[in-house]
Order: structure tokens, then C-alpha cells, then sequence
């Protein structure tokens, strides 16, 4: 199904204001010494840096870096068109084009040459890091491997026979008094009348008040 083309009046309008745009750009070359083809290659010249800088300026934008060398040129171009529209409107004699316009219009190519090639090679920024080459792998060197040497070990000694322990030094015989050894037997002897029965050593060593060996030693000689 062939689709039909919809006239857009926003299309229409930009065709209409190309047109006479380009005719100004036209009749003011013409009228400043570029004749034949000349006279029609300036309008476009000045369209194309026009739409160049527009695209470049809303690339930069859209990639968040500085777009001010991209307002430069489209000011210049807009310039360019706007001042052929407005010179063209009866304000200059085509017929007697002075001087410094005529130098204008004859610098103009060489003006959009460089506009035109700044904005499509732009220089590398600062911020972008560079990529340093790889550097290049050396040889490996291979070491020669040594051949092993087998060291005999020394002869395992005899392992020397554990001495024996010494003999657990006898503890010191312990010596009551004779006169507590007699208070010790007068404890006792009242013990069996009052129990019956022989008295034991912790309780011989409470009525006493001495420590435990002292009183096992004096319990051994009252036995």
C-alpha cells in the first residue's frame, strides 16, 4: 500500500525561507564580482556550515562537553545569511557594492573551509586518557636446573638412658614436747571415760590447737 506524503506547514515554511535565503545569498555574491556558478556555490557554502555547527553543537551538548567553538561558527554562518537577507532588502546598491563588502564575500570561502574542518575533526580533549602501548614481553630465559645432590646424613646417636629419680627425701621426724605430750594423754585418758573409745587425731588436734602433723605425732606416741 503506498503511503501518502502529508504537507507539513512547518516543512513547507522552512523550504519557502531556504529559497529566498538562498536567492539573497545569491544576488549579493553575484552583485560582489562572483559570477556563474560562483554566485550559486556561496549560499550553499553558507547553509551547510550552518547546519554543520548545528549538528556538531547539539552532539556536544547531548555528550555533556563545552559546545563554544560550535556557537562560534553557527553565529558566523547565521551572520553570514542573515546579513545577505537584510542587504538585499534596499538597503545597499547592488550596483555599486563597496569595498570591504566585496572583500567579505571573497574571504568567505576560506573562512567556512576552516569552520567546516574544525567542527568535523575536533581535537582530542585533555580529559580523555591516553593509551599507553603494550609493552613489548621479553624472552624468558630459562635457568638451568641444577642436578641434585644427595647429602648422607650423619648416623643417629643413641638416645641416652633416662636417669633415674631420685629418691624422695624423707621428710623430717617431728618432735612434740614432753610436757605437751603429757597434757595430750591427760585429753585422751578423760576422752575414753567419757566415750568409751580411743581418741581420733583430728579431734585430739581441735582440743590441742597444733597442726595436723604435730598432732599425728603425738596420736603415734600415745597409740
Amino acid at each position: 500500500m503506498t503511503r501518502l506524503v502529508r504537507p507539513d506547514a512547518v516543512l513547507v515554511q522552512a523550504v519557502i525561507a531556504g529559497a529566498l535565503s538562498f536567492a539573497h545569498l545569491h544576488d549579493l555574491a553575484e552583485a560582489a564580482g562572483q559570477n556563474g556558478w560562483k554566485a550559486w556555490a556561496y549560499p550553499v557554502s553558507v547553509d551547510l556550515l550552518l547546519v554543520a555547527a548545528w549538528h556538531r553543537l547539539r552532539t556536544l551538548r547531548d555528550a555533556g562537553e563545552p559546545s563554544r567553538s560550535a556557537w562560534s561558527w553557527f553565529a558566523v554562518a547565521l551572520a553570514a545569511s542573515l546579513g545577505a537577507n537584510v542587504a538585499t532588502a534596499g538597503l545597499l546598491d547592488l550596483g555599486d557594492v563597496p569595498d570591504w563588502l566585496r572583500i567579505l564575500v571573497a574571504g568567505w570561502p576560506a573562512l567556512a573551509f576552516l569552520g567546516g574542518t574544525l567542527l568535523v575533526h575536533r581535537p582530542t580533549s585533555p580529559g580523555e586518557p591516553e593509551t599507553a602501548p603494550a609493552p613489548e614481553s621479553l624472552p624468558v630465559v630459562e635457568r638451568a636446573t641444577e642436578p641434585d645432590v644427595q647429602v648422607a646424613s650423619p648416623p643417629a646417636l643413641p638416645a641416652p638412658d633416662p636417669e633415674p629419680d631420685p629418691a624422695p627425701a624423707a621428710a623430717p621426724a617431728i618432735t612434740a614436747p614432753p610436757a605437751l605430750i603429757a597434757h595430750a594423754r591427760k585429753i585422751a585418758a578423760d576422752y575414753r571415760t567419757r566415750t568409751g573409745s580411743d581418741i581420733d587425731t583430728e579431734t585430739l588436734r581441735a582440743r590441742l590447737g597444733v597442726p595436723s602433723p604435730l598432732a599425728e605425732a603425738i596420736a603415734a606416741q600415745l597409740a
